[in-house]
């Protein structure tokens, strides 16, 4: 496939706000996949093309909040290899079915994540030490997101941002930070597979790349300087920009 400079130029900051966004409060899949789906790629490419850019945003943010000590890293050990193999298994199943219902598939699971990012907001932090049990939960939060990310993907910040604060009593901000353990795991096994598979288009993931660790690294360090605050804010601009364009999407399918 051929794409315009201008194309090309376009996908670059669509990833530089969408590596800004996912750094601080997840949800940058939910800007560059429809921007994707937009060109006429085949959707298994854009699944492969959105990862092979996703990574490099997801590690910038992991850097930068690694060196701010805000990932516990005995828990990162943990979550990071249970990312991977979700993600794995999710992506596996990607490239079995079928690419036309593929399709119709994706923007069904847009839609949904676009409406559970919206409405469900995250908890205020819960004091206490997380029990056994709770840690127990989140290694298998861990598990099925990376599932869902390697299948699917766009949300997947959000919803550990959420199980984290909900289930380890982090702040917004730690649980921003060690969602990004999850996110870069599960996106490195699932560019890797997809890779593997052929189905990353290189010339549009490169500078997509190049956009994503940019915006992910100029997010991190807004959340590691605004803290709880920002974060939140954030999530609240995600959220209404998200419901005015899937409300417009919806208005224009229908």
């Amino acid at each position: 496939m051929e794409f315009s400079p201008l194309v090309i130029v376009g996908l670059f900051f669509v990833a530089l706000v969408a590596g800004l966004v996912d750094a601080i409060a997840g949800g940058g899949g939910l800007l560059t996949v429809p921007a994707l789906l937009a060109t006429g790629m085949p959707t298994p490419m854009v699944f492969g093309t959105n990862k092979g850019s996703a990574v490099f945003g997801s590690g910038a943010a992991l850097l930068r909040f690694w060196r701010a000590r805000l990932i516990d890293s005995k828990r990162a050990r943990v979550l990071f290899p249970l990312g991977m193999l979700g993600s794995f298994a999710g992506v596996a199943l990607l490239t079995m079915l079928d690419p036309k219902i593929l399709r119709p598939i994706v923007l069904v699971l847009l839609v949904a994540a676009g409406v559970i990012v919206a409405f469900v907001r995250p908890p205020a932090v819960q004091v206490g030490v997380p029990s056994p049990r709770a840690a127990l939960k989140a290694a298998l939060l861990a598990l099925v997101i990376g599932a869902y990310d390697g299948f699917f993907g766009p949300g997947t910040g959000t919803f550990l941002i959420i199980g984290f604060v909900v289930l380890l009593h982090l702040s917004l901000q730690e649980a921003s930070a060690n969602a990004k353990v999850v996110n870069f795991a599960s996106n490195l096994a699932a560019m890797t597979f997809l890779a593997w598979k052929g189905l990353v288009v290189w010339k549009v993931s490169i500078p997509m790349a190049a956009g994503q660790f940019i915006g992910g690294t100029i997010g991190a360090q807004l959340a590691v300087k605004g803290g709880d605050t920002l974060v939140r804010r954030v999530v609240l601009l995600v959220v209404l920009a998200l419901v005015t364009k899937l409300g417009y999407d919806l208005l224009h399918t229908s």
